[in-house]
């Protein structure tokens, strides 16, 4: 059985194309899910909308509960690491982790930012070696995970070689924290023109979709 990890990021509640204001990245989310589900029933699939209740902010006491030793933490550091620990187990459990999520000012919504934050934690999910060439040792690479970024932008050209390639924060932004911690396989998919209403948006929306059920089947199939 596979487990998919969803989590939702954007700020707007309901599907684009289904309610009045709908999120685009959450109608991608919800493609990939329903298409994945229907032709693997049997698979788990955890949800996790930060989008509408996002995780806690790290704060001076998280940092001192999360480098302490675990069997040196007083109470309420474990209790300040709840959530953390929670994120974190949710993570280890999948084995595909889908993230639909809007781009905010050429980056990630700030509860995607705590996401991160509260599952990249020394000792957890990444440890440092100062004797090693590179001193970080990712500690969820003991498997195969595949990550899907199903995001949405106002405009085009962010992807490689675009016109704007060098503005988008928000594709390196979730890559790079999630390949310290060893998920390092990435599949993207985007609806863009997404303030371009009309044929270039409704182009861009059904590729996206179909885009996504050929995804589905490259990774049910691999």
């Amino acid at each position: 059985m596979t487990t998919l990890l969803h989590i939702d990021a954007s700020a707007r509640p309901g599907l684009s194309g289904t309610h009045a204001h709908g999120s685009h990245s959450r109608r991608l989310g919800h493609r990939f899910v329903t298409t994945w589900r229907a032709a693997r029933p049997q698979d788990e699939v955890i949800y996790r909308d930060i989008g509408a209740t996002p995780p806690g902010h790290v704060t001076g006491e998280w940092i001192a509960s999360g480098y302490t030793p675990p069997a040196e933490r007083e109470p309420w550091m474990h209790a300040v690491l709840a959530e953390s620990d929670a994120l974190i187990a949710e993570l280890r459990r999948a084995d595909v982790l889908v993230i639909g999520v809007p781009m905010y000012n050429f980056g990630m919504p700030a509860p995607l930012k705590s996401w991160i934050d509260n599952i990249v934690r020394i000792g957890a999910t990444f440890d440092f070696d100062r004797n090693r060439e590179n001193p970080y040792v990712p500690l969820l690479a003991e498997r195969r995970r595949r990550t899907v970024l199903l995001s949405s932008c106002g405009s085009s050209g962010y992807g490689p070689g675009g016109f704007q390639a060098q503005m988008d924060l928000l594709t390196p932004g979730i890559a790079s924290p999630l390949a310290l911690l060893g998920l390092t396989e990435v599949h993207s998919v985007a609806i863009e023109h997404a303030e371009d209403p009309g044929d270039l948006l409704d182009r861009s929306i059904a590729e996206a979709l179909d885009r996504v059920d050929a995804l589905v089947g490259e990774l049910q199939a691999s």
